[in-house]
């Protein structure tokens, strides 16, 4: 279910030749540690079995791709290369860095394999919000959104076979923080991933309209690691969900609302804005509103450290930090009061940006995401009484982007509040609590 990886092939028949699939591991990328490269690595295993079993060679390239990758083409002899698509600063510079040091003669494609409708067709700007970007998405959905074509075996052999993969070298080649662990509740890879999307459809997806707001209920679909890490396709989810539209209409309707408009909105700002992960992203309102009331008093302040540890003053807080810590996710409606409160306890929204972009990066298994950094809410609604959200993201908000300006208050100015006294009105907070208590 990979565009990329179709058009390579379609390439590589038309021109009957071999095809290959290389992955470049680099040491270490933003504030990932060993729970998101244990992750990846665990897939990728299934991955060069795939590989193995359609005749196409799987190659594990140790180290960043300008330095591996180029080489790679000319020992080889490989006539064409085609790459996916990120938004985010680092990867497209990777692939810039490759582009300038590929033998003139041999082409180099980029697909954007993991949006539905790819991200330079759906719009050639920054938008707006969701409501400007949601009818130029939907009007595309009929071209984008189809099957899949089948990857076929591969009928021209490569002249010399991939050299067998080191998959403990490939662990300690990592320059990666070791401490924070890996997850025992999501198993990586493909297959993993689609018995999770069943489980959803079959046990979930029911309750997905009208409890996801509800932290202590089961009813998010918890794909975000398989897509995340490109183990399973959003696409393929959607096409899976759509199946049950006459049956579960709402529910429907809201997971293809996040999953697709939502979340190539985030893509949309990633790939406009190069600001996307600082104050500087932010609309002038925001960037006004909160210059303004930057030397407000907070009512507390709180370390990185204290915050990382769950022990503020705020045990709804804690519970939510401790369950990313612990899970690698946090519940989506969680993640909008854990960011906003992270704003009212630090000394700056700089600080405040910085400092929930770390631990969302650290402990998240789907963090260094776009969704991490300005995902949202669904329109409407205020504060806690809001309908759900997609993963809140730190942008959306500390810095109000995708969202318009509320009633005035300290600290926060326009930027939309949220309290522990409006998440009492939304579920029940003591059940979360004793969930997620500090176990010391």
């Amino acid at each position: 279910d990979n565009w990329a990886f179709l058009y390579a092939q379609r390439l590589a028949l038309k021109q009957e030749l071999p095809l290959h699939v290389c992955f470049c591991l680099v040491p270490k990328f933003l504030e990932a540690t060993i729970r998101h490269y244990g992750f990846m690595l665990r897939g990728l295993r299934e991955v060069a079995e795939e590989c193995a079993e359609l005749n196409i060679s799987f190659h594990l390239l140790l180290g960043y791709a300008k330095d591996v990758l180029p080489a790679f083409v000319v020992e080889h002899g490989v006539g064409g290369l085609v790459t996916d698509f990120s938004p985010l600063r680092l990867p497209r510079q990777w692939v810039e860095d490759v582009r300038e040091r590929l033998p003139e003669d041999v082409p180099f494609a980029q697909v954007d394999a993991h949006n539905i409708v790819p991200c330079w067709v759906a719009s050639p700007k920054q938008e707006y919000s969701a409501r400007t970007i949601r009818g130029k998405i939907h009007a595309q959905l009929p071209e984008f959104l189809t099957e899949f074509p089948p990857v076929v075996l591969h009928p021209y052999p490569p002249s010399c076979p991939a050299e067998p993969i080191a998959w403990e070298a490939c662990y300690s080649s990592l320059q990666v923080d070791h401490t924070v662990k890996e997850v025992d509740w999501a198993t990586p890879g493909t297959a993993a991933g689609l018995a999770v999307l069943k489980s959803f459809i079959t046990e979930r997806l029911k309750s997905f309209g009208s409890h996801r707001n509800d932290p202590n209920k089961a009813a998010l679909s918890n794909l975000s690691p398989w897509f995340h890490f490109g183990q399973v396709s959003t696409q393929r989810a959607i096409l899976e969900v759509q199946k049950h539209r006459r049956k579960y209409k709402e529910s429907v309707d809201a997971f293809v609302e996040e999953a697709v408009v939502r979340r190539e909105l985030a893509e949309n700002f990633c790939y406009y804005n190069e600001n996307y992960d600082s104050v500087q992203g932010a609309y002038d309102w925001a960037q006004t509103t909160l210059k303004l009331h930057a030397k407000d008093k907070r009512p507390y302040l709180y370390s990185l450290q204290e915050l990382e540890q769950g022990i503020t003053h705020d045990p709804l807080w804690n519970a939510a930090q401790l369950q990313m810590v612990r899970e690698g996710k946090m519940h989506g409606f969680l993640r909008m009061y854990w960011a906003k409160k992270i704003l009212e306890w630090t000394h700056s929204p700089e600080e405040a940006l910085k400092f929930a972009i770390y631990l969302n990066d650290r402990y998240e298994l789907d963090g260094r995401d776009p969704n991490g950094y300005v995902g949202k809410l669904q329109d409407g609604g205020t504060g806690a009484d809001a309908p759900s959200p997609c993963p809140a993201g730190c942008l959306w908000s500390i810095c109000g982007i995708h969202d318009q300006g509320w009633a005035e208050r300290a600290v926060f100015g326009k930027i939309r509040y949220m309290n522990y006294t409006g998440c009492k009105r939304k579920f029940d907070v003591d059940q979360f609590e004793r969930r997620y208590a500090p176990t010391h």
